[in-house]
């Protein structure tokens, strides 16, 4: 990969931090432990299939899938965890670097739950006609994920340009347009991938939620709401002064001055309500 912007221009590979490096170890274990044990062990496809998403199971109670679902990868054939592996590769590490790896990890696991809750409400409340053309009976997979990542990078890293597989020079505003387009162009093409069609769309919106620009979308409206609560506050607190000021049996009686005169007259000005002088 390289970045570039204006007339510089750097070329290599990506350098992931630690919390990148163990998601992907994550992932591709995680795979490699499935395929073995159902490709080479005789283990039933169903010990698979308990962590993938379902809409009905989710129904049932089972809410695991939906944090399980994006840790799993089809276990026949590389394609679908190489692909997966390789998206993280090439955008992640710049966000690593701006956010650090605590920030990196809380966004990676938001963003699969919002994904893939997204799919899961759209298809409940979807007729069944019209569900089972957008998802297969189970979905999973982290692909979601890297369509959050490619927005967040993209709203992140404005006016940049990166060049995918070395190859395809793709500016922020670009890869925005072909990560949509690339999604719709899916659903119109109809193939159901494991992750479903609907996905990719929530972790979009995730991308965006959680990682457009700093602070976030989210993280802007939770500081706003929070501003409001404090001057809420703040007008209560003077408020309640203003009737306890009002309400007090005391009053304040100016002293020191003779009334007028502006001037010291070296003693006080005033007499208190009971016609002593108050000092």
């Amino acid at each position: 990969m390289s970045q570039f912007d204006g007339a510089q221009t750097q070329f290599g590979f990506p350098k992931p931090g630690r919390a990148l490096i163990g998601a992907l170890l994550t992932l591709f274990l995680l795979w490699l432990m499935f395929a073995l044990a159902i490709n080479w062990g005789d283990a039933s496809p169903r010990l698979f299939e308990l962590f993938c998403g379902n809409t009905d199971a989710i129904l049932r109670g089972e809410l695991w899938r939906l944090f399980t679902a994006p840790l799993m990868h089809a276990h026949l054939g590389v394609g679908h965890i190489v692909w997966t592996l390789f998206g993280f590769y090439f955008l992640t590490p710049s966000l690593e670097q701006k956010w650090g790896g605590p920030r990196l990890l809380r966004f990676f696991a938001a963003s699969a739950v919002i994904a893939y809750g997204f799919q899961f409400l759209a298809l409940l409340v979807l007729p069944a006609s019209v569900g089972y053309k957008l998802a297969g009976e189970h979905w999973f997979g982290a692909f979601p994920v890297v369509e959050a990542v490619a927005i967040a990078w993209a709203l992140s890293f404005k006016g940049q340009t990166v060049r995918m597989f070395f190859v395809l020079p793709m500016t922020s505003t670009g890869l925005v347009w072909m990560v949509i387009g690339f999604s719709v162009l899916r659903v119109i093409g109809g193939a159901v991938p494991p992750e479903g069609l609907l996905s990719p769309f929530g972790g979009m919106f995730a991308g965006w939620l959680l990682g457009g620009g700093n602070p976030s979308p989210l993280r802007r409206w939770y500081l706003k709401l929070k501003l409001k609560q404090l001057d809420r506050e703040a007008d209560r607190v003077q408020n309640s002064r203003r009737d306890r000021v009002k309400d007090s049996p005391f009053q304040v009686i100016e002293g020191g001055k003779s009334r007028g005169s502006g001037k010291p007259t070296g003693k006080p000005g005033k007499r208190g309500p009971d016609g002593g002088w108050l000092n």
